[in-house]
């Protein structure tokens, strides 16, 4: 659906940069339900997730502020997500060799098989995509990663 209808533009748009930024920002809430819904059911935040899925590639004990700099949303109180995921028995921390003002974590036994039960949320994520072909997902990251450049 375009974006004019999906807010129900009346006037023009400004400009193809004001459109598109409206754009991203709508698609962007769009996706974001999407998949908060998905992981309401398992009790786990977007941003949880993310956490779980830094420490799985991590393959080693990480500090949070490794985590904090590796995450998407980079606003999010590491620490606080790394206690509610301990909580939950997905992490294990303990405090750093080095320094021990910081805390290494690593996912439990238990984060791995949670995360391994979500995997079906990659399926879903295709299929979020469904309207568009390989080559125009491809084009979409190239595009998104070129406006980013600075």
């Amino acid at each position: 659906m375009d974006i004019g209808k999906a807010i129900n533009q009346v006037k023009p748009f400004r400009s193809e940069y004001q459109k598109a930024t409206i754009n991203l920002i709508f698609t962007h809430n769009w996706l974001n339900l999407k998949l908060k819904k998905f992981l309401k059911p398992h009790d786990c935040t977007l941003q949880q997730y993310n956490v779980l899925r830094i420490l799985k590639g991590a393959n080693e004990p990480i500090s949070t502020s490794d985590i904090r700099d590796r995450m998407i949303e980079k606003m999010a109180d590491t620490s606080r997500l790394v206690e509610r995921l301990c909580h939950k028995g997905w992490v294990n921390r303990q405090a750093c060799c080095g320094d021990k003002r910081l805390v290494d974590v690593t996912i439990s036994k238990e984060g791995l098989d949670f995360v391994e039960q979500l995997s079906k949320m990659d399926n879903y994520i295709e299929e979020l995509y469904g309207n568009l072909t390989s080559e125009e997902a491809q084009q979409l990251n190239t595009i998104l990663d070129k406006l980013r450049q600075e």
